[in-house]
């Protein structure tokens, strides 16, 4: 008997924590939330629910939900209410997160496969736990974090308790069948750079990781967005020009819902899989196209140029679409009651007018600190009007005197069409 239950013990153990010849798995997340959650729903006494989950999940938390939780920024409020609105969702989806070791060589085989493609790999640990809705996969340093409750669904998982809009990922993905390709998608965000929010750069990154996952394992991508992009080439590309350089549209393209004419979300991942395909294919050297993929410097503007204009995806260089892009710029052509610059402003509460070159929207507006930082940008005054044409803004500033002042007017100003001001920066001095 006491073999009996040691051999249970050991099962235990690997099935939570399984160290493969190369790759290290962590599930024991996976055995905590079940246990929390049988607690969690016995009871409607939220006190208790919230105690359950933190004594049986939060508390015990691996450095990899620890990560999940610090990246998605992930609340107790947030957990409790993902396990209490959904009961038929939770027991429908148990039994594909209790099974973990029968695809661990399909992951591991695939990984091994990024590594012949790709020898400089470093060793990222894959841990499994289960968040509340808000990613499927994602990376904390060498940490790849898959979200179980999205990635470890399939066609059994009872979807029809969640919100409409939460549906769609389960109908478009088939999760729990690519969830090989999902860990290589981000074991290859953990050897990246990183680089800055910008809509090309943010397409280029989740791109390299989709292009090259699927070449070096041969697997075609679960995002509908590729097939749409490649079966929608021009109305894609028009699109994304149009939307290359005005930073509210980025969710339109990644990580969110499209609200543009195409519909279709996550198109961002088809922009950077088509540029990377392109200059992949255009590459005298395989091996070393894959190793640059991997290692573009996203801060080094020429290397991101090699690339996307070798790729001849978009209909003009990246320098020339920069350059038609700031003769659509609106400018500020004149401010009042004095010039900029003027060294001899007078002191007490002042109202500013800012006019544009041509009409903005009317309601996106944006004043900051200049390189002088906050103590030499004065006290703004809450009223802030629109004139009727939109050509002009007013606000009011309480200046002291014998001072020097500095206000940034914001790219946040910006056209009916997204297209925004370019800054511009007030500087004065009050007399004494």
């Amino acid at each position: 008997m006491r073999n009996f239950f040691l051999a249970l013990f050991l099962i235990f153990i690997k099935s939570s924590y399984c160290q493969t010849a190369n790759q290290k798995f962590v599930s024991t997340d996976i055995e905590n939330f079940w246990n929390a959650y049988d607690k969690i729903i016995s009871t409607n006494d939220s006190i208790s629910q919230l105690r359950f989950l933190n004594e049986f999940y939060l508390e015990k938390a691996s450095p990899g939900l620890k990560s999940l939780i610090e990246v998605r920024h992930y609340t107790p409020k947030e957990f409790l209410g993902a396990i209490t609105k959904y009961p038929k969702f939770w027991n429908s989806l148990k039994p594909n997160t209790t099974n973990l070791n029968s695809i661990y060589s399909e992951i591991e085989t695939d990984i091994s496969k990024l590594k012949e493609a790709y020898p400089e790999l470093k060793p990222s640990t894959i841990y499994f736990s289960i968040g509340a809705f808000r990613t499927n996969g994602t990376i904390q340093n060498d940490r790849i974090l898959i979200g179980s409750e999205l990635s470890l669904a399939d066609e059994n998982t009872f979807i029809d308790e969640l919100p409409e809009w939460r549906k769609a990922f389960y109908k478009e993905y088939n999760p729990r069948k690519n969830i090989a390709l999902l860990c290589t998608h981000e074991y290859i965000h953990t050897q990246q750079k990183e680089f800055s929010e910008n809509l090309l750069l943010m397409c280029l990154y989740e791109g390299v990781a989709e292009f090259v996952s699927c070449k070096v394992t041969g697997k075609k991508s679960s995002s509908p967005a590729i097939e749409f992009g490649k079966n929608n080439e021009k109305k894609v590309i028009d699109q994304f020009v149009s939307d290359l350089y005005i930073m509210s549209n980025n969710y339109n393209w990644l990580w969110g819902e499209n609200r543009n004419d195409l519909k279709v979300r996550d198109l961002g991942y088809y922009i950077g899989y088509e540029i990377c395909e392109r200059y992949y294919n255009a590459s005298k050297n395989k091996s070393e196209a894959i190793k640059k993929l991997i290692q573009l410097d996203f801060a080094n503007d020429k290397e991101v140029e090699k690339i996307v204009d070798a790729s001849k995806l978009l209909p003009k260089s990246l320098n020339q679409l920069e350059s038609d892009y700031e003769k659509q710029r609106p400018k500020v052509t004149a401010i009042a009651p004095f010039k900029n610059g003027d060294q001899k402003v007078k002191s007490g509460v002042t109202e500013f007018t800012i006019t544009f070159s041509e009409p903005l929207n009317g309601y996106n507006t944006g004043l900051d600190f200049g390189p002088l930082g906050e103590e030499s940008c004065p006290k703004i005054k809450p009223e802030r009007n629109w004139s009727s044409d939109k050509k002009s803004w007013t606000f009011k500033a309480d200046l002291e005197p014998n001072k020097k002042y500095q206000i940034l007017i914001t790219n946040n100003f910006r056209k009916q069409n997204g297209v925004r001001l370019k800054p511009y920066l007030i500087e004065f001095q009050t007399e004494k």
